[in-house]
Parts: C-alpha cells; structure tokens; sequence
C-alpha cells in the first residue's frame, strides 16, 4: 500500500486541497515556501502576509500567522509589522498586480529604504482573479481580455521587469531573483536566500514565473510551452545588485 505524501509540517492539512484552479503555478511556490520554512525551523516566528488576487487564496494555507491587506498594500503592511517586531520573519506574498502596478511604489520604497522583509511575487503575465486583463508584466502581442487583438506596447507600453528594475535601486546586500514554477528546486533555493537575507536584515524579492491555463485557455502541453516562452522573455536567475 503506498504511504500518502507528506506535506510539510507548517501546511494546514485540513485546508487540502487547495483552492487554486487546476495546473497553476501558485500552489509549486506556497510548497516550495513551506518546505524552506520548515527545514529553516522558522514557522513560530514567521508572519505571512497575502495580497487581493489569487494571492489570498493562501491565507489559510499554511499554520503561520497570517493576515490579508488591501489590494496593493502588503509590501508596507509587512514594513510596518517588521518594525513593530523585528525579531519575526516577515513574508509578503503577491501578485504582479499588487507588486507591480498598484502597488508599485510601495514594492520600489521598500527596496530603496532596504526594508528587511521578504516579498514573493508571482507572474502570470495578467490579472488572473478578475478575468485575465492586462497587466504590467504582459508580453507583446499576448492575447487578454483587455488586448483581445494581442497588447502592442506602442499603444499601452513595454512589459515591466520587477527584479531588473529594483536592481537599480537596492542596497549591494539586498537580494533579488527570479524563478519559475518549472524549475522549483531552483525556485526553492532562491526563496531559502531571501529569506536568509531578511535574516541579516536586509531587503529580499523573489519573483515567480507562474502558470495560468484558465487564462491563458491553455491545455497542459500549451501550458508548458508557455511557460518555456516566459521564461526567455523574463531571465531566470539572480539578479546583480
């Protein structure tokens, strides 16, 4: 008889499944979070904090502290949690919405001011939650519910780089990366980094390329195709500071 698979020990297991759709990346990222949480020993310390989005469907997935904010406002919420404690752990975990549009200059002060928290993005090239519209991270021509003849970045602008852009203004020992729900060992490894970095009280993001079939109208080899394509367009690894 096999054995069920363990889920890690910070994981609510009366909470599974999860609630995501199926073939998402969000749910390789929670898991590869809560594998570093557990193997750091760091879950009675830790604050985890979700964004609006598909971002908040993780606020009951793991047995940590946990809160949910406005649309936007994770990043200084986590802020002003880490400087009322700064003996916790603090994780903001977001969409490229939350990160990169509204929440935008939130996500770019935190760096500036080498703020010691962690944020976690994950980019699925659109507003997932809502319907699939464009987003700040949608590539050219991609077909959206707002780009329905493909975007044009003449007409509403270029595909914004988060890590790339914040690597112009963070401290030389921030720490910034990217990775993807295709490689999540080495998203894995990056996370266990940032977190580490916030540990000696500096700034830490790292991004995630991430799945979204339902929007993307993808079967699963279109979806791994996909991801393949992101991944040129938005270059995996760390980031130089």
């Amino acid at each position: 008889m096999k054995k069920s698979p363990k889920f890690p020990d910070c994981f609510k297991i009366e909470s599974k499944p999860h609630r995501y759709c199926p073939g998402c990346g969000h749910p390789i990222a929670l898991k590869m979070l809560g594998q570093v949480v557990d193997e750091m020993g760091i879950a009675d310390k830790t604050i985890f904090m979700v964004d609006i989005g598909c971002s908040l469907l993780a606020w009951d997935f793991f047995d940590l502290a946990t809160t949910q904010t406005h649309h936007g406002r994770t990043v200084p919420t986590a802020v002003g949690f880490k400087m009322a404690n700064p003996e916790k752990i603090v994780i903001a975990y977001v969409g490229d919405g939350g990160a990169y549009a509204i929440g935008l200059q939130h996500t770019i002060t935190a760096a500036m001011r080498n703020d010691p928290i962690t944020t976690i993005v994950i980019n699925n090239t659109l507003y997932a939650m809502t319907g699939g519209q464009l987003a700040p991270t949608t590539i050219e021509g991609e077909i959206t519910t707002t780009t329905p003849a493909g975007k044009k970045s003449r007409q509403v602008g270029k595909t914004l780089h988060g890590p790339e852009i914040l690597s112009w203004v963070v401290n030389k020992d921030a720490y910034l990366a990217r990775g993807s729900s295709n490689q999540p060992l080495e998203l894995k490894k990056y996370i266990r980094k940032a977190i580490e970095t916030q540990m000696k009280n500096n700034f830490s993001l790292v991004e995630s390329l991430s799945a979204c079939p339902v929007n993307w109208r993808t079967n699963a080899p279109e979806t791994v195709k996909r991801m393949e394509e992101l991944e040129k367009v938005f270059k995996i690894g760390e980031a130089k500071t």
